[in-house]
């Protein structure tokens, strides 16, 4: 993946199990928990290359968000800042190789944003 890739797709669902099943069936994908991400469903499209997860609706969590791959999360901020826009998640550990964060865009939309190690993807 590469700076503005789409990375994750996250899909607010009120019961996990239902919603899994729902999705499954709708499109075909495979949906499973992951070894260290317990109650986070993850699902991957038939092309093998699409994923994300499957996450519990709460406040603030109310429709799908995407994740973009970005070279750094801190710069990313910064300029997203500049621009006029918010922090709604500071940046996140997922794995000893990869973070997360969520903007909010000067319209109010959640943007998610991904960094990886450099060199993989």
């Amino acid at each position: 993946m590469a700076h503005g890739d789409i990375t994750h797709i996250d899909i607010p669902v009120s019961d996990l199990k239902a919603g899994a099943a729902f999705y499954s069936k709708l499109f075909g994908w495979k949906i499973e928990e992951m070894p260290g991400f317990e109650g986070y469903p993850m699902w991957r499209a038939p092309n093998g290359i699409s994923g994300g997860g499957l996450a519990p609706r709460g406040e603030g969590f109310v429709q799908p968000r995407s994740y973009v791959e970005v070279d750094s999360i801190d710069d990313t901020i910064a300029l997203a800042q500049e621009a006029g826009a918010s922090v709604a998640q500071a940046k996140q550990a997922i794995t000893g190789t990869s973070a997360w964060a969520v903007i909010v865009d000067p319209d109010g939309n959640y943007v998610g944003l991904f960094e990886g190690v450099v060199g993989e993807g």
